[in-house]
């Protein structure tokens, strides 16, 4: 059947029309232009300050694009549908609790509402308005598999807040960082004080990071990344905008595909590193990839080995933003926006600006005609002289991490890697609960150079790979007040505002086997950053790693398949994301046969790149 004789079928049901001409009627648009290819608008929505100011967003775009569609000349002929939302949870609330299990979930949850909202309706058209983390992310790969012409959209960063007393800057990491203090009455301060108004977190934490890269990997206009979420732009300039640029899209049959490419990609996790961005980056980059047609993140588009050499010899961090530093996204904003680090990397060579964008034009034309600035040198550093000499982001092989999915965020190290390696000694937590019992009430049994291993918290151990903000603060108090360091690593993950010896990602996670089971009280941990490796020193010896593995096994074989010490599952979500979550190095998102996704075991390469600093564009390999 063809798609006109379809088309007339549908239009001779009048049980089909009735909602269909009752929706026109009630939106006030054409009722000729029923059966037309339809456009609208998504937006997230959540229980957060970060999504407060979605929906006003979201209705203002929806109105726009009443105004643009109908039979008349210059307008769109297409159909419009009402605004649809997706829901999330709040990492800043979730934090330390068990519901924190459910926060990667949510970029899958918002995965699977965008999808069923696209497929079913059918959209030709889409603006998406987005908040928070997971959810922007989730957006981006429904986005990506319906391909269909689209635009995203961030709904903006909070204004930091002000501490009433020191007249500093504060947000939600402050209150995080001082948890672990006995001071009732500053505690309760930094919270009233920290968030105030409305908007995603306002950091270079992981809302910040991916925002970031959406622009950059095109599907996401530079200059409306940054602005606050109470900026008049983003209701007053920005939906015109977005339809102009849609309709441009529609126009051209240009779709998410077409945009994001492997260069665009690699565009945006090059900027990553550059603002010193947050660890998560490393399970969305390979999630969006899937979505955009590439399998195999590693394979396709950069491998780890790659990465590192950026990392270690090429991408230099130019932000001074928080968590490591000290200005917001806001800062970022005042001083030219995302478009700055952008024309500073690409004037360096070490971007593509031949990649396609959402607005028409190639990414270095949208840099040109935004008329950006050059970098101020406080908020935003020059390539030449960089806020810090390397990369923000490294990954980590070893026989702890032989799937090399170990992340460590380097620019925000406090300590412990003057010569680029960390020696410490294991202390096994089995679950994040009870590390923060151990904090909480014996916070000096912990000493310099211990190496806590939290483990079990994995995609399918948890499930839901937690993100451990709550954990890492505290630890980071701790390591400042005694003035020693410790360590952390976990087969779970960290929010963007983390900063210290930090190592999560770790795979394969504890749950299936991998060699973070196997470590005890008091092993050796060794991280090395000039080889890029992690190991456990007893793991080497087969004899112990045979006798350790047995026990492990047997624990879960007495247990019916799932080892004991995983969390409980007592929801239908929480038992999907067990049976389906894939590795961190393909996302650790859900896919129904998770066999097709196992990573085989790589060996760290020590030899092979040429030190370049020059993207050679047009060629498949960088360097």
């Amino acid at each position: 059947m063809t798609e006109k004789s379809k088309a007339v079928v549908f239009d001779s049901n009048p049980g089909r029309n009735a909602q269909t001409y009752g929706i026109a009627r009630e939106l006030n648009t054409d009722m000729d232009l029923i059966h037309s290819p339809s456009v609208g608008v998504v937006g997230t929505k959540g229980d957060s300050q970060c999504y407060l100011g979605v929906q006003r967003k979201v209705e203002a775009i929806h109105e726009r694009l009443r105004q643009s569609i109908g039979s008349d000349e210059g307008q769109m002929a297409m159909r419009l549908v009402q605004p649809e939302y997706t829901v999330a949870t709040s990492d800043g609330m979730r934090n330390g609790t068990r519901e924190m299990r459910y926060s990667l979930i949510g970029r899958e949850v918002t995965h699977d509402t965008v999808c069923e909202h696209l497929s079913a309706s059918g959209l030709e058209g889409t603006i998406a308005v987005v908040a928070c983390d997971k959810p922007p992310v989730g957006t981006l790969a429904g986005l990506l598999e319906h391909n269909r012409p689209a635009i995203i959209m961030s709904d903006g960063p909070i204004r930091p807040g002000v501490d009433s007393v020191t007249e500093q800057p504060i947000d939600i990491i402050s209150g995080f960082q001082i948890a672990a203090l006995a001071d009732v009455d500053l505690k309760k301060r930094i919270s009233k004080e920290s968030c105030p108004g409305y908007g995603s977190c306002g950091g270079m934490f992981t809302y910040n990071t991916m925002q970031t890269f959406i622009g950059v990997v095109g599907m996401q206009p530079l200059h409306m990344v940054a602005p606050p979420s109470d900026d008049p732009r983003r209701m007053n300039e920005f939906p015109d905008q977005l339809v102009g640029y849609l309709k441009g899209m529609i126009e051209r049959g240009q779709t998410p595909r077409d945009i994001v490419s492997r260069d665009a990609i690699r565009n945006a996790v090059i900027v990553s590193m550059a603002v010193g961005g947050s660890t998560n980056v490393l399970l969305h980059a390979p999630e969006i990839a899937r979505a955009a047609g590439f399998r195999n993140f590693a394979e396709d588009i950069m491998s780890p080995e790659e990465f590192n050499h950026l990392s270690q010899h090429v991408v230099p961090v130019l932000t001074d933003a928080r968590p490591y530093g000290v200005y917001s996204m806001v800062d970022i904003d005042n001083k030219g926006g995302v478009q700055v680090i952008v024309k500073a990397l690409m004037d360096a060579g070490l971007l593509n600006g031949d990649t396609l964008t959402c607005t028409g034009e190639t990414l270095a034309e949208q840099v040109a005609r935004l008329n950006t600035p050059e970098p101020d040198g406080t908020v935003v550093y020059p390539v030449e002289k960089p806020y810090k000499p390397t990369g923000g982001l490294r990954v980590l092989g070893g026989n702890l991490s032989p799937e090399f999915s170990a992340v460590l965020k380097l620019a925000g190290v406090e300590g412990g890697l003057e010569n680029n390696r960390f020696v410490g000694r294991a202390r096994i937590f089995n679950g994040e609960q009870s590390l923060l019992d151990a904090l909480e009430t014996a916070a000096d049994s912990f000493q310099n150079n211990d190496m806590v291993i939290v483990r079990y918290e994995g995609p399918s151990g948890a499930p839901g790979m937690p993100e451990m903000l709550d954990s890492t603060s505290r630890i980071t108090t701790l390591c400042r007040d005694k003035n020693i360091v410790v360590g952390m690593m976990t087969d779970a993950r960290f929010s963007g505002g983390s900063v210290g010896l930090v190592i999560g990602h770790v795979g394969p996670e504890a749950a299936l086997g991998g060699p973070i089971a196997f470590v005890e009280d008091g092993d050796e941990i060794v991280a090395d950053l000039d080889s890029n490796e992690l190991n456990c020193a007893a793991l080497n010896d087969p004899n112990i790693l045979k006798a350790r593995k047995a026990v492990w096994e047997k624990e879960v074989a007495d247990n019916g398949g799932v080892h004991p010490l995983c969390g409980d599952v007592d929801t239908r979500l929480l038992n999907r994301m067990r049976l389906s979550a894939v590795s961190a190095v393909f996302g650790a998102g859900m896919h129904p046969d998770r066999q097709l996704w196992v990573p085989q075991p790589r060996e760290a390469a020590r030899t092979g790149f040429v030190p370049k600093n020059k993207y050679r564009a047009g060629s498949e390999k960088a360097f």
